[in-house]
């Protein structure tokens, strides 16, 4: 699916052409190399895949250019030893499309490419073996790939592309869905499968069908692993949907069958670094295969940071093969708990929203029995504690605070667990005295003592302390509230700025804990009076699935201004946004502002394709929704009362099907202050 070289939605268009509607109208379906299995055999038992495949695919950096060679897989395979993460577990090196020629040999063969690959797959595929590695490769169950140039697929060529693998030293198939000419999709991958075993070679099998036949149903006993999205992007918007469709189906997921939702965008550019951590502790969490996608020659020590963490890793190879499961996820602030063999739990809070947000559970409410106190370890921070039973994090905006909580053992040599959070918005307008109170609270079951907390602002900025910033002794439970006074410089400009919030304290015996909490200022100016228009005003932050959010025209899916006029049912409107699911757009209302108006709906521009559903959120509050929306209904008006909210924020959901398509429209959305 991944390598048509088209605009997204990609796995729509893809879905036409496996049904033979763009380039292979009227072909008949080959004749398959073998009758089905048995649809009673049992589950795969070959003991191959007891934990989530590791490793590293090519396609998110390179896509098909002329990059992708063995001397770059090889250097790969180099990487994984020079900078430690064979050691970490990382196992395979995967090919992706555009390895072959588009045409086989006189012999019905597939053919490497002699430019990129001058010494066959066997020759890459020995020295991936002799650095103690393993080696994957890709085709599709189809006519021909997903990429426009037409490689071949194995669609009436199983058994024999699957010997040739074999022959090889293939110990890894991603077996793509594109060009399928409607054959059902069971039957194709259970024949991969059938011609896999018979090679007699063990070869992890990746079904990627894209979710569309909810592999998860049926699968278990033909893949080792199975998509169950579409494809992923290197943005918090489509990250966070594949997440979203991911996390119910964790009953399905197990040693030696995974749900799989696509590759790694670590290190690839287009999220921050917190958004990266989420990416990774939740497809930890999620028992998710971890195949890097970024161009490790390039990497930063960041990125080898996240991908090399052990103890996330750890979560997500647990050889009890549970995936998490959610415990919550009211507000955008989620919990996700997940067994662990030794008894422990993983468990994830993860913030959703585009501020700091308090998450919390419970020991007990992870799963773990009665107990007097636990321990507590931040897998992050990499320092354990001890804490009463409460689970809990301030977490920063897109941020995952991942721990490992176990009932008994050694917590009271542990200094206890606090949480440090902020009372109050950081919404700072230039030269004005902004109000905040920052609060930390012991969660421990021992005391914290000596505690002093500081609160630091850009250079320039005024901020002080109006009430204790010290308390001798910190009991379970309790917290340390002080008042703060924040004053930006009356020239500072619109924008974001870094606050510091620090708590320094020791335990009762002696350790010297500093607890960290990032957070962020906003210098605003207060919303003009009167009618504006949303799409000329500045707006406090955005996120969206692809590409920039437009002002005043549709979304175009790559850089800023490649949109084009909003359109819905036929009539173009010269303002509002244009946004593409999962969407947020924030502004600050200063409490001054009334009401907000628009006109919604799912662009013409995408014909009969995307779902999605308008939302209007003021502060914490969902105040306007619509329901999902396709394109075949005109624009809904939508109006919502936001009287006293400081912020306003605009979202736009996947209506529950994935990004695909989503371009949505706020058309004519004002702002009445």
């Amino acid at each position: 699916m991944r390598h048509l070289h088209i605009r997204t939605p990609r796995r729509r268009v893809i879905g036409a052409l496996a049904a033979g509607l763009l380039c292979t109208t009227g072909l008949a379906a080959p004749a398959l190399a073998a009758p089905t299995a048995d649809p009673a055999a049992p589950t795969l038992a070959d003991g191959l895949a007891l934990t989530p495949p590791m490793g590293f695919n090519n396609w998110n950096s390179t896509h098909c250019r002329a990059e992708f060679n063995e001397t770059m897989v090889e250097g790969i395979a180099d990487l994984f030893v020079d900078k430690g993460l064979k050691g970490a577990g990382y196992q395979y090196v995967n090919l992706d499309d555009c390895w072959a020629l588009p045409t086989r040999d006189a012999d019905g063969k597939l053919v490497p490419d002699p430019v990129r690959f001058p010494h066959g797959i066997k020759a890459v595929a020995d020295y991936v073996h002799a650095k103690g590695l393993k080696l994957g490769i890709y085709t599709s169950a189809g006519t021909k790939t997903c990429n426009s140039a037409g490689f071949p697929g194995a669609l009436g060529h199983e058994y024999s592309d699957a010997q040739q693998f074999a022959d090889w030293g293939v110990d890894y198939l991603k077996y793509d869905n594109c060009n399928n000419q409607g054959v059902d999709a069971k039957l194709r991958y259970t024949t991969m499968r059938d011609a896999l075993k018979a090679t007699g070679r063990p070869i992890v099998y990746s079904i990627c069908e894209w979710g569309e036949n909810k592999p998860w149903e049926w699968a278990s006993d033909v893949g080792h692993l199975w998509r169950t999205t579409g494809d992923i992007s290197d943005s918090w918007g489509s990250m966070l949907s594949i997440l979203k469709q991911n996390l119910p189906l964790s009953a399905h997921a197990g040693p030696g069958h995974w749900n799989d939702p696509d590759m790694l965008e670590v290190g690839n550019g287009g999220m921050t670094d917190t958004e990266y951590r989420t990416h990774f502790s939740m497809w930890s969490v999620m028992a998710a295969p971890l195949l890097i996608g970024s161009d490790l020659r390039k990497a930063s020590d960041a990125t080898f940071d996240v991908l090399g963490n052990k103890e996330v890793i750890a979560v997500d190879q647990d050889p009890l093969g549970k995936q998490g499961s959610v415990l919550s996820s009211e507000g955008g602030r989620w919990v996700v708990a997940k067994e662990m063999k030794d008894g422990s739990r993983a468990v994830a809070l993860f913030n959703e929203t585009g501020s700091p947000q308090h998450i919390a559970t419970t020991a007990r409410a992870a799963g773990l029995p009665e107990a007097g106190a636990y321990t507590l370890r931040d897998l992050w921070q990499h320092r354990s504690y001890n804490t009463a039973g409460t689970i809990a994090a301030t977490v920063p905006a897109h941020g995952t605070v991942l721990v490992r909580v176990s009932a008994g053992g050694r917590w009271a040599t542990h200094p206890p667990a606090v949480e440090l959070g902020l009372d109050g918005s950081p919404l700072v307008q230039a030269g004005k005295t902004a109000a905040l109170t920052s609060k930390v609270t012991d969660l421990g079951r021992t005391p914290a003592t000596h505690l002093s907390v500081t609160l630091a602002g850009p250079a320039g900025w005024t901020v002080k302390a109006i009430s204790p910033t010290t308390a001798g002794l910190l009991p379970t439970g309790r917290s340390l509230r002080t008042k703060w006074q924040v004053t930006a410089p009356e020239s500072t400009a619109t924008g974001s700025y870094d606050l510091t919030l620090r708590a320094r304290y020791r335990s009762l015996t002696g350790t010297r804990v500093e607890s960290v909490l990032p957070l962020k200022a906003t210098v605003v100016v207060a919303p003009p009076a009167g009618v504006s228009s949303l799409g000329d005003l500045p707006w406090l932050s955005t996120t969206n699935g692809w590409g920039p959010v437009e002002r005043n025209t549709s979304n175009g899916e790559s850089a800023a201004g490649d949109g084009r006029p909003i359109t819905l049912g036929g009539v173009e409107f010269a303002k509002g946004l244009g946004v593409h699911a999962e969407s947020a757009v924030e502004y600050y209302t200063g409490t001054v502002c009334e009401s907000v108006t628009a006109d919604v709906g799912v662009d013409d521009e995408k014909g009969a394709r995307g779902t999605v559903a308008f939302e209007i959120w003021a502060d914490g509050t969902k105040v306007a929704s619509t329901g999902v929306l396709t394109n075949a209904m005109p624009a809904q008006p939508v109006t919502a009362d936001v009287s006293g909210a400081q912020v306003v924020r605009l979202v736009v959901t996947d209506g529950g099907d994935g990004i695909d398509s989503d371009h949505a429209d706020w058309a004519d959305a004002k702002l009445v202050c």
